[in-house]
């Protein structure tokens, strides 16, 4: 089969589109409470650092082309590591309703796109 082919085969769902946001959402999170919560020069290095840890954990586990294909199992926690990173982030932040309203709709996308790679 051809990559052309394989590219055609792919459909992109609402839940799709949720977890592409909720992704970006948690890289901003962990930027933004890297920079807001820490002191100077922590949080130049916390606020830079933070969502490149996230953005190289999805890359190499997670991603669709990730470099490393892992069971669904080692996915999953990868994406809880980084989802629940985020929530945490907003918690201290003192945002907790940010914190809960984030991690309850990615709870529920993830465990969507769960069923969905166990079919």
């Amino acid at each position: 089969m051809t990559d052309a082919r394989r590219a055609d085969d792919v459909k992109v769902g609402p839940n799709d589109i949720l977890r592409f946001l909720l992704e970006l959402f948690a890289i901003f999170s962990l930027g933004f409470w890297g920079f807001v919560a820490w002191p100077l020069p922590w949080n130049i290095v916390v606020g830079i650092g933070a969502p490149a840890i996230a953005i190289v954990l999805w890359a190499l586990f997670r991603s669709p082309k990730a470099v490393f294909r892992i069971d669904p199992f080692g996915r999953a926690i990868v994406e809880i590591v980084v989802m629940a990173a985020a929530a945490f982030a907003w918690w201290d932040l003192g945002q907790p309703v940010v914190a809960i309203v984030f991690a309850v709709i990615a709870a529920v996308s993830g465990v969507i796109n769960g069923r969905k790679e166990f079919r």
